[in-house]
Formats: structure tokens, C-alpha cells, sequence
């Protein structure tokens, strides 16, 4: 390397550090912004974090079956389903660019792809509930 170079590979670095920093600003609001997703026209809703994280589940007495919990089942998943999307719009919208400004740099620990196993744009899990 000669004396020339350095100055640039200081720069890549110093660039380097800003997006990280960046980074880790944008996942800090992402962990305190929520995002709501509701089932059967309101009687489920399930309350995330942008991160992904389950914080809040409201079930309307109304969408309580005893003689049927495999609807009420369905209506849980549905929600949760639906708000972990929008969250992962979330963090699209909010991580993608910084993702992109690494130039290839790998996948960055899963944040710049979003798999939605084939559920429309619907993540296929949910991180610690086995869903």
C-alpha cells in the first residue's frame, strides 16, 4: 500500500463507521415504533414492535367460541400475521436503503432480504413464538 492509499481507505472507513452508526439508529427506532395488525373485521388484533417483536394481543370476547378455538386460532394468526407484515414494510422502508449504501456487502445478518414464504409479503415466522 503506498502513501497514497491511505487517505482513501480512511475515508472508506470513517464512511464505513457513519453507516453502521446509522444502522444502529435506525434499528433503535425501529424496536420503539408499533405497528397494529387486525382480524375478522377488528375482533383480533395483535400489536408489534418494528422489530418484530409480539408486545400486545386483543381479543374481543365476541370472537370467543368454546365449542370453536380453531377459528379463534386462526383469527390470532391472522393477526399477528398481519402485523408482522406491515412490520416488515417497516423495516424495508426504514433498513433497505442503509442495507443497500454497503454495496453487496452480504445480507447484513438477514436485513436486507425479506422473505416472505409465500404469504404475501408476510413473513413465514415469528422470532422466539415458533409461528
Amino acid at each position: 500500500m503506498t502513501s497514497g492509499d491511505l487517505p482513501s481507505m480512511q475515508q472508506l472507513l470513517q464512511q464505513a463507521s457513519q453507516m453502521q452508526q446509522r444502522l444502529m439508529s435506525a434499528q433503535e427506532d425501529l424496536a420503539r415504533e408499533r405497528v397494529v395488525g387486525d382480524a375478522g373485521g377488528g375482533l383480533v388484533s395483535a400489536t408489534v414492535t418494528g422489530a418484530g417483536e409480539l408486545v400486545d394481543l386483543r381479543i374481543d370476547p365476541k370472537a370467543v367460541d368454546p365449542a370453536d378455538t380453531e377459528t379463534l386460532a386462526d383469527l390470532v394468526l391472522a393477526a399477528v400475521r398481519a402485523a408482522t407484515g406491515r412490520a416488515a414494510a417497516l423495516q424495508a422502508a426504514k433498513l433497505g436503503p442503509l442495507a443497500q449504501g454497503f454495496g453487496g456487502l452480504g445480507q447484513l445478518g438477514g436485513l436486507g432480504e425479506l422473505d416472505d414464504g409465500g404469504l404475501g409479503g408476510l413473513p413465514g415466522s415469528l422470532p422466539g413464538l415458533g409461528l
